[in-house]
Order: C-alpha cells, then sequence, then structure tokens
C-alpha cells in the first residue's frame, strides 16, 4: 500500500470512530507531514482523496474540515460516506433494526451470457445463482439476485446466505472488498419481486445493478437489487474542488 494510502486511511478511521468529528478542522499538512514523516505531495493526495469521497472539504486559506453529512436515519437511505463497501447488512446495521433474510433459490449453474459478461468470466464456469429476500424486523427491504463464481468465493453455504455473505468473505475466506461498482435505476416490478417484496400494484421499484472487485481487482460478485420505490432513497454528495 502507497503511503498516501496509509495517510488516507487512518484519517478515515478517526472520521468514523469520531476521533475527528463533524465540522472539526483537521491539522495543517505541515503537521501531517510531521506526524506522517512524509512529504506535502503525499499528504495532499490523501486529502484529495477523502475529498472524492466526500468525508472533507477543502477551504481556500483556512484548511480542511471534516464534512457534516446528513446520513439518515434507516428508512433505507442508499450510500456511505465511509467508502465501505459491505453489502446490505452493513448499509442497514446502523440503523438498529433486526436484519434477517428468506433464501428463495440457492443453486449452482452455468450462468447466462448477459452475467458472464458481467463478471469477466469465461461461459463454462460455474457460480452461485442466489435468490434472497432482505427483511428488517421482519419487513421485506429489498430482493437480491446475486452471481458469484465458485472458484472466487468457495465453500460458500445456506447458513451464510441466512446471514452476511461479506463478512463470509472477510472473516473465513480473508478477503477485502475494493469496490463497488453501480448502476441505479427506478422501474416498475415483475410480479415475483411484487410478491417478494409485497408491493401494492401501482409502487415502482428502486433498483440497484452492481459489480463488486476484491481488493486483489477479482470481480467477485454480480447482482440486481430491487428496493421499495416508497422506502428507500438515494443520496450522494457533490463538491467543487476548486473552493
Amino acid at each position: 500500500m502507497l503511503k498516501y494510502e496509509l495517510i488516507e486511511q487512518d484519517i478515515q478511521r478517526k472520521i468514523e470512530e469520531g476521533i475527528y468529528k463533524p465540522n472539526d478542522q483537521l491539522p495543517m499538512e505541515r503537521e501531517m507531514c510531521e506526524e506522517y514523516g512524509v512529504s506535502k505531495i503525499t499528504v495532499k493526495r490523501a486529502m484529495d482523496a477523502l475529498v472524492s469521497k466526500g468525508l472533507i472539504l477543502k477551504r481556500r486559506g483556512s484548511g480542511s474540515f471534516v464534512q457534516d453529512i446528513d446520513i439518515r436515519d434507516g428508512r433505507g437511505a442508499f450510500g456511505s460516506v465511509s467508502g465501505e463497501v459491505g453489502g446490505f447488512t452493513v448499509d442497514m446495521e446502523s440503523t438498529g433494526r433486526q436484519i434477517s433474510s428468506i433464501v428463495h433459490l440457492f443453486e449452482v449453474v452455468i450462468p447466462p451470457e448477459k452475467v458472464v459478461e458481467q463478471l469477466k468470466i469465461s461461459a463454462d464456469t460455474f457460480t452461485y445463482h442466489i435468490l434472497r429476500t432482505r427483511c428488517l424486523d421482519g419487513v421485506p427491504a429489498a430482493t437480491e439476485e446475486t452471481w458469484m463464481p465458485i472458484d472466487v468465493i468457495p465453500g460458500l453455504k445456506l447458513e451464510h446466505l441466512q446471514g452476511s455473505i461479506y463478512s463470509f468473505i472477510r472473516d473465513e475466506l480473508g478477503h477485502k472488498v475494493h469496490s463497488a461498482h453501480r448502476t441505479l435505476r427506478a422501474r416498475m416490478p415483475d410480479a415475483q419481486v411484487q410478491s417478494f417484496l409485497k408491493l401494492e400494484n401501482s409502487v415502482p421499484v428502486f433498483e440497484v445493478e452492481q459489480i463488486c472487485f476484491l481488493d486483489d481487482r477479482r470481480i467477485f460478485e454480480y447482482s440486481v437489487t430491487e428496493h421499495p420505490g416508497d422506502k428507500y432513497e438515494f443520496f450522494t454528495v457533490s463538491f467543487n474542488r476548486n473552493v
């Protein structure tokens, strides 16, 4: 890992743990150079990366400050200022609500052509095919259809699907999830999704199509998740690099 990435991670950790609180001013660059024993260029790269994540903002002539961002309160807002990629469980655990899963399908298949293309695998590669409904306090909150290559994520069992697959990947396989590329769209649900989520006929769904990468840059997941459109929100952070 590069030096600026270590500094970025350390500052991010301090923000997440509340050592640096919203609106706090961070140490000046020269102080960070002394603290971490690096050059100004290295510190600047770390700070720019934190700005890009929406964690801090720079004020010309004043320094850098921790962003005061509304994380929402648990309706199911989609987004994370921590930059952590941890699946539904990580996204929802801060709400304090009970998370559970209903597993509708768990099989090993040769995936369809579209999935082969998204996972960048050969056409004869076996994958897990998983269909689950994720619930909050017993109420359906999302339906997930997921494909994972068996050779990348070996040993997946039904018990992992009933909990957190990402915890299995992290804690048992020892992998780190690096990033998720997401496409978001609104659409009307098909009969199956409507049934799983217990939706009225006129309620749309918020669809998240996702490709996930491990820290070694291997793709380990292609998934499509449907959320009730009347109970889910998406938020994002925009910033002006010149301010």
